[in-house]
């Protein structure tokens, strides 16, 4: 599939412009795949039924799929193959491992790339310029997480003074931990014990989960995937540990719809101070209607992401009114698009492609739903804390 173009007096006529889409639509992580394919589906749509971008003739977006299966190589394959197709730009990928082989190929290639859903820091620590991140990085996601959890327990009289730290040992939960931790002891609170797992083998949490209630930790903090953080909520559904809360840090699980249902008590009281769409946005509650009675599922916020990232790019090609990729890049670069994720203002990319108001907000289970409860701009519901889960 190839861009093709047409000059005229008013400018350059593009009858189609190709973005291509990077996600596991397949494997373990496809639901989370097939929801960010349908989000960026959906801007598209938008976008063509609008009128399409003005600025290039009303030229129709295009959304080519290419299925990475949540592995790195074929995320590199698939990329390439789509850039050769004649893809002006590329969102993905919801792991970070392949968002890194597909940084690589955008960079030689010269096409910008904008990531959806992609924690480690490390991904735009190589000097790229044609990488854009639109999440926050772990280590932003793990220092905003301790200091709304002390700033809760301030406002709730229960100041937090020890913290028991449990991690999945790969590079987004060592980053995650290491910025915690750092933000925490800085204002005073003790993070101990600090406690690692391999999230791909674990089965039981019961071992790690005692350690905690030996401790003495007011908090047990949890940075994990959903299987994994599931298996600490069942442990801790066991043991019984004297906790003021449960609080997940850029955690898979406790934000999402599907614990409500897996965990026992429903989950009721856990925390997650995570990136998340904003219900308090009536764009967001629209699309994620829309996705709801469409697909019979609640949204998830990677799907929203996915909306977000192609938004940016047919945003840049408005300003730029060309499919040129590096003048596409450079307006990508000068992004100001209000997203429908939780942020601190519209999209804003510093000079390493991180989005400087990219944001966390605080969500807890109550009454058997997720709901938004820090900071106050963002709150749908007051947050209970102490929380204690047993």
């Amino acid at each position: 599939m190839s861009t093709s173009t047409e000059s005229t007096e008013a400018g350059v006529t593009v009858d189609e412009v190709v973005i291509g889409s990077l996600h596991p639509e397949s494997g373990s992580s496809a639901a989370d795949g097939q929801q960010m394919a349908r989000g960026a589906q959906y801007a598209v749509d938008a976008i063509n039924e609008a009128g399409g971008i003005e600025s290039l003739g009303g030229a129709k977006l295009v959304l080519s799929s290419a299925d990475t299966q949540g592995k790195p190589e074929v995320g590199q394959s698939e990329a390439t193959r789509l850039i050769q197709e004649g893809a002006v730009a590329l969102i993905g990928t919801y792991q970070s491992a392949t968002s890194a082989n597909v940084a690589a190929v955008a960079e030689r290639s010269k096409v910008p790339f904008v990531m959806d859903i992609s924690s480690l820091d490390e991904i735009l620590d190589q000097g790229y310029t044609y990488s854009f991140r639109l999440q926050p990085n772990a280590t932003l996601m793990g220092t905003q997480g301790a200091e709304a959890l002390i700033a809760m327990g301030e406002a709730s009289d229960e100041p937090v003074e020890k913290v028991a730290f449990l991690y999945e040992q790969g590079n987004f939960g060592q980053a995650t931990l290491k910025s915690f931790q750092a933000a925490a002891e800085e204002a005073g609170v003790t993070v101990d014990p600090v406690i690692s797992y391999d999230a791909a083998s674990v089965s039981d949490m019961t071992t790690q989960v005692q350690q905690v209630a030996a401790s003495g930790a007011d908090v047990l903090a949890v940075a994990g995937y959903y299987r994994d953080s599931l298996l600490v909520s069942q442990a801790v559904d066991t043991i019984k540990p004297d906790l003021d809360a449960v609080f997940g840090v850029a955690n898979g699980a406790y934000d999402q719809p599907q614990f409500v249902t897996d965990a026992p008590n429903g989950g009721e009281g856990y925390f997650d101070a995570n990136y998340h769409w904003d219900v308090t946005n009536d764009a967001a509650v629209e699309l994620a209607d829309k996705y709801e009675a469409e697909f019979g599922e609640p949204i998830r916020t990677g799907a929203v992401l996915s909306y977000d990232a192609v938004m940016v790019i047919a945003a840049a090609l408005e300003e730029s009114g060309t499919v040129d990729t590096t003048d596409l890049r450079d307006a990508i670069a000068d992004s100001s698009y209000e997203p429908l994720v939780v942020s601190n203002g519209p999209v804003s990319f510093d000079e390493d492609g991180e989005n400087t108001n990219a944001s966390i907000v605080v969500m807890q289970v109550q009454d058997g739903a997720i709901k938004q409860v820090y900071p106050d701009d963002r709150a749908e519901s007051d947050f209970l804390y102490p929380a204690p889960v047993n």
